[in-house]
């Protein structure tokens, strides 16, 4: 049966009809000594006619109305899920290992018998010592409160059992996960407003309460849902906190201590010394009722009495800042929160779902390459760097499922409104700025492979010869009309990395020496829309959400993109023409334990596959003997890959792949600067070799895994080789 809020429709009959006990608290002395009396006289009144006395010999009108309205109120309430934590997982050596804990409310629910016996008895002792004997309510505390109220001229005191204020949690819980903030001020001013109307309904919804559950469950619902100062919920959490251990291995003393925050949690947390004295004074009146109710000897009661208060701080768990590691990988994970379908059918329910908590997010990132990566980027690109602003990144996806085993940057994450200072930033290098990342980065020649993938897809050659002299291109000679672009007046001069670049030479040569005149000159003889479909084909989008550039320019890389926007493009090289999306999350499994739909697999033979091998053939090249040489790991893995620097070479790129895993490393500016890596020194070297640093020693350790360890790559189409060339054999879908 689901849970829910019963409206109070219920009013007081006007025999017993009584002001708010804000009204009593403003009258003083005698008077208002009176009042309480009055106040909780008339509430044992109503309970002992309601729940005692048979109605046939109820005489009185006033007592019969009495009667009337306790058991017209609302007698039907359910424990129901409280919020908790949620927790994201990441993996180390195959297993998985907790590395984030979210939430609104810090809590953890346990079963009974993670519970101490000392909590227990502590709990009972002092908030209820008669707990296993009544049904909800007890009518002798109600008494006991209407002359200790009197006797402290006004109402102090307030007779609530452990049921009655687990009702109170409940209703007070409820109300705070009400979305409309109207709504939700209202029930929680109904939950916690001193009336009779209140103290009744509490009551009426006890004593149902104890009818449904027995008391053990009763009384580890309280526990589970108590607060204890801050967004500490439940002993679990309480105890972690306040003297990191769980429930069931607390002492006595620190059971006490505990359960003397209950009534007054921020008065009487352990949070800060100044409420140590607060404290003690609660707990040491707590051990003295476990003493007298017999739960622990008088030696224990002394001896925990004269146990200092000795807390023993666990420090800030809540959101990414505290992960123990990978924390841009678990921001980003937690950025697509509001995208999985199984915490609700849109972004509210899931916003939602995810704020009730209990949710176990499995991400696919694997802590012992992570922190590889990590290594490398600190060592070769370090966050002190004065000079400029540099960034670095290595993201590794794996070809053929899209899963992300490395996202690591060489700044340290902080996302805390103070800062972290300069070798701290709450921005995540590797993705799009819609999931906390940058606008991206320009690409320089990787985005060559896409203008080579759509040469071989219109059919054309590896081994045809195309001419990279540097020279001007009118701007009118390149066409698009997929797309309906012209590119109107004016010439085009794009500039060879090196001066002595340039003449006649095979699309497989220029490729594999990264020339861009040659590609501008293939790009000439192509439709730059259908460059851009390429490109898209395979993942490519920008950064900042605009849409891809597909002026001549954009052949050599101008365009702004992620460094994991590039390491999903070159995986569909290294699982032979097939796009997997990039995915974090593995595995999701809910509140109730079942496991959840999490990411889905987002798969496509974009690319034929005789185009990919033969993508892949000429990328080979790069690797062994062009650009990207210094950053192949020479460890007897087959690898392809393309480099990529800006003109002013404040942007450099190394992205490459094996069939078993990709890996994209940018080095560059990240504030719009232009310091040259070429004449900058980086931790004893070059800064243009630093992208080859990060990536080989990062690689060679991806390679040692025997899970990521690739093998060879399909043949090429050898018609698109030397051919007199061929169309595609199988049409790019997706």
């Amino acid at each position: 049966m689901a849970d829910q809020i019963l409206p109070n429709q219920a009013r007081l009959p006007a025999s017993i009809s009584l002001p708010s006990v804000q009204e009593y608290g403003r009258r003083s002395g005698v008077i208002g000594g009176l009042f309480g009396l009055l106040f909780f006289s008339i509430l044992a009144g109503v309970l002992v006619a309601a729940l005692a006395v048979p109605s046939i010999i109820v005489a009185s009108r006033g007592a019969d109305a009495s009667i009337g309205y306790f058991n017209d109120l609302p007698n039907y309430i359910t424990l129901g899920q409280q919020q908790q934590r949620n927790t994201i997982f990441a993996n180390r050596d195959g297993k998985p290992v907790q590395i984030a804990t979210i939430y609104d409310q810090d809590r953890q629910e346990v079963g009974w018998d993670a519970v101490s016996q000392f909590l227990k008895d502590a709990t009972v002792a002092g908030e209820d010592r008669r707990f296993y004997e009544h049904g909800g309510i007890d009518v002798q505390s109600i008494v006991r409160a209407a002359v200790g109220n009197i006797a402290d001229n006004g109402i102090t005191s307030g007779s609530s059992t452990i049921s009655m204020q687990l009702v109170k949690n409940i209703l007070i819980q409820r109300a705070l996960q009400i979305d409309d903030p109207k709504a939700e001020k209202a029930a929680y001013n109904a939950a916690i407003t001193n009336t009779l109307n209140r103290k009744l309904r509490e009551m009426r919804l006890a004593i149902g309460l104890e009818k449904r559950y027995t008391k053990n469950e009763v009384l580890l619902g309280y526990l589970n849902i108590a607060g204890f100062g801050g967004t500490t919920y439940g002993v679990e959490a309480a105890a972690q906190k306040y003297f990191s251990v769980s429930a069931k291995d607390v002492t006595l003393a620190q059971a006490a201590s505990l359960i003397a925050m209950v009534q007054q949690p921020n008065l009487r947390n352990l949070s800060s010394p100044n409420l140590y004295l607060a404290n003690k004074e609660r707990r040491d009146l707590i051990l003295t009722d476990m003493q007298e109710l017999g739960y622990i000897t008088t030696t224990q009661m002394r001896e925990a009495i004269a146990t200092p208060i000795q807390p023993k701080l666990q420090g800030p768990t809540n959101g990414c800042l505290y992960a123990q590691d990978a924390k841009f990988a678990c921001d980003y994970a937690l950025r697509l929160v509001p995208t999985l379908t199984s915490l609700g059918a849109n972004e509210t329910e899931r916003a939602a779902a995810w704020a009730r908590g209990g949710y176990q997010l499995y991400t696919s990132i694997d802590l012992n390459q992570q922190d590889v990566a990590q290594a490398n980027l600190s060592a070769s690109a370090p966050a002190t760097e004065t000079r400029f602003a540099l960034g670095a990144s290595a993201v590794s996806v794996q070809p053929g499922t899209g899963r992300i085993l490395i996202m690591a940057q060489n700044k340290g994450y902080d996302n805390s409104s103070a800062g972290g200072g300069p070798t701290t930033t709450a921005v995540n290098y590797s993705t799009d700025k819609a999931y906390g990342g940058s606008s991206g980065f320009a690409t320089g020649s990787t985005y060559k492979i896409f203008t080579l993938t759509d040469w071989l897809q219109k059919g054309h050659r590896l081994n045809e010869v195309v001419d990279g002299t540097k020279r001007a291109f009118p701007m009118s000679s390149f066409r698009a009309p997929s797309c309906g672009k012209s590119f109107g007046l004016g010439t085009y001069t794009p500039k060879n990395d090196s001066p002595g670049e340039g003449g006649p030479m095979t699309v497989a040569a220029a490729t594999q020496n990264s020339v861009n005149v040659a590609f501008i000159t293939m790009a000439q003889k192509l439709d730059l829309c259908e460059i851009r479909s390429t490109a898209m084909a395979m993942g490519v989008h920008r950064a900042d959400g605009a849409e891809l550039d597909a002026y001549p320019s954009a052949t050599i890389g101008t365009n702004e993109l992620a460094p994991l926007t590039m390491a999903g493009a070159i995986a569909t090289i290294g699982a032979n023409g097939v796009y997997c999306a990039p995915t974090i999350i593995d595995k999701v499994v809910g509140p109730d334990g079942r496991e959840l739909p999490a990411q889905p697999r987002q798969c496509a033979q974009t690319v034929a596959p005789n185009i990919a091998s033969t993508v892949a053939f000429a990328l080979t090249a790069v690797m062994k003997a062009g650009t990207g040489r210094p950053g192949n790991p020479q460890d007897g893995v087959p690898i392809v890959g393309k480099t990529g620097t800006t003109d002013d070479a404040d942007q450099n790129w190394l992205i490459a792949t094996t069939t078993k895993v990709a890996l994209a490393v940018w080095v560059g500016n990240t504030d719009g600067g232009h310091r040259n890596l070429r004449h900058t020194t980086l931790a004893g070297t070059n800064g243009y070799n630093t992208k080859f640093n990060i990536f080989r020693a990062t690689m060679k350790s991806l390679d040692t895994n025997p899970e990521y360890r690739g093998g060879a790559f399909p043949a090429p189409d050898q018609q698109l080789v030397s051919g007199k060339g061929a169309p595609a054999k199988q049409q790019a879908t997706g």
